[in-house]
């Protein structure tokens, strides 16, 4: 027997079916059952039945032309890989990253009733390996899909950076079409995997009338209905739960019931052809996020400026407080022309750099008010205009003013 062979093993009367996995230990036999969950048993204590050779299992054909549907909507799907498009590698037993676009599509069949669609994969990485230049690529990509009569663009991301990928997308692109961006906690081969009800709610959501950057996840750890998140405002609070992803000092745009595909809007949202598609595809990937920290140093921050980056955000205390022992920092990098933007840890809420002493010395050193922006969005949002703006001042006034919904100038109490 090999790895990925399905087998049947019975110990002290109690069976169990699943795969063999890699096991570290001599004498281990570790198999993924199918809940999803891995177990671990000594060999020689055990019955064992082969079920299937991993040689038998037929891949899934990535490459079968989809038949065009008539009457339905043309929709692109762009893979850069993450955990919807993840199976488990048996040479490793971790998840990685192996299924294509196509593939996706391969597997959840209720795809084909929404639309009509084009694959491409794009990048075949986990979403920790993302980086400015792929962002930069994949605004491009989703602008030739829209010009090539893509009547909306899915995008499967991985999970834990994909609040920064909707972000950059936001900044970078106007467009006439919803572009989705759609990811999944738990890979697509176990039987929790949130990755098929996420898909065709995304696919619902590429066909409707929200022309924006938008994420959609699970709304509640029950298969019901995702949430439809604004790509600069959605952050993931939760490390594996299902309904990790939730829209911070704003609600979300709607919700699409999975049974039904009837989406639900709660406000504003951008409609389909209400702008011509815009590209803006400059990012300036020297600006960092400092998350302050009681005690830290304050060569933290001559650290960036000495190292000639174009833009700093720091992830202050509370209302947006740093200690005095900073404000000569942030004074330094203002009078070298590296704006440098107060955000709060607080995530939710806004910050006020005028109720105490420190922030009004903050504000009197050249400090920016991130409002009640996520950090993460204020660094793409810096990178972006780092890259776009003509000076230094030019970026203090793009920071002060909302591009793409990420900022407002007053939060609900609600949120």
């Amino acid at each position: 027997m090999q790895l990925g062979d399905r087998i049947s093993v019975k110990k002290n009367g109690t069976r169990y079916e699943g795969v063999i996995m890699p096991g570290r230990r001599e004498g281990y036999l570790v198999m993924k059952l199918k809940n999803g969950y891995n177990i671990g048993l000594r060999a020689d204590e055990c019955e064992i039945q082969l079920l299937q050779s991993s040689q038998e299992s037929k891949p899934m054909d990535s490459d079968r032309p989809f038949r065009a549907k008539e009457g339905l909507p043309q929709v692109s799907i762009l893979s850069t890989g993450g955990t919807i498009a993840s199976k488990v590698d048996y040479r490793t037993g971790a998840v990685t990253s192996q299924f294509s676009a196509g593939e996706i599509i391969s597997a959840i069949p209720e795809l084909e009733e929404i639309a009509n669609y084009r694959a491409r994969v794009i990048y075949q990485i986990l979403s920790e390996n993302m980086r400015a230049e792929y962002w930069i690529k994949l605004a491009q990509s989703v602008a030739e899909e829209i010009r090539s009569g893509a009547e909306g663009v899915i995008i499967t991301h991985g999970t834990d950076t994909m609040m920064y990928t909707a972000a950059a997308l936001s900044f970078m692109l106007k467009t006439p079409v919803p572009v989705v961006v759609v990811g999944s906690q738990r890979s697509s081969d176990r039987p929790s995997s949130d990755a098929s009800m996420n898909a065709v709610c995304a696919a619902t959501v590429a066909i409707s009338d929200i022309a924006e950057v938008c994420v959609v996840m699970h709304g509640t750890t029950n298969d019901d209905y995702c949430s439809i998140h604004r790509g600069t405002r959605v952050r993931k609070m939760h490390t594996s739960r299902r309904d990790a992803f939730q829209s911070m000092n704003q609600q979300p745009i709607g919700k699409v019931d999975y049974l039904t595909r009837k989406i639900e809007t709660f406000g504003h949202y951008r409609h389909r052809g209400e702008v011509e598609l815009a590209v803006m595809d400059k990012l300036e990937s020297k600006c960092a996020l400092v998350k302050y920290t009681p005690g830290s140093s304050p060569e933290i921050l001559n650290y960036y400026i000495d190292k000639g980056y174009r833009g700093i955000v720091l992830e202050g205390t509370g209302l947006g407080h740093v200690a005095s022992d900073w404000i000569d920092g942030i004074k330094r990098a203002t009078e070298e022309n590296i704006p440098v933007v107060i955000t709060s840890q607080c995530l939710r809420g806004r910050i006020c750099d005028r109720v105490y002493d420190t922030g009004r010395y903050m504000l009197d050193a050249g400090a920016i008010e991130g409002e009640d922006i996520l950090p993460e969005t204020a660094l793409v949002k810096l990178m972006w205009a780092a890259a776009n703006a003509k000076d230094a001042g030019d970026i203090r006034a793009i920071m002060n003013r909302p591009l793409a919904g990420e900022m407002s100038h007053s939060t609900p109490i609600t949120v």
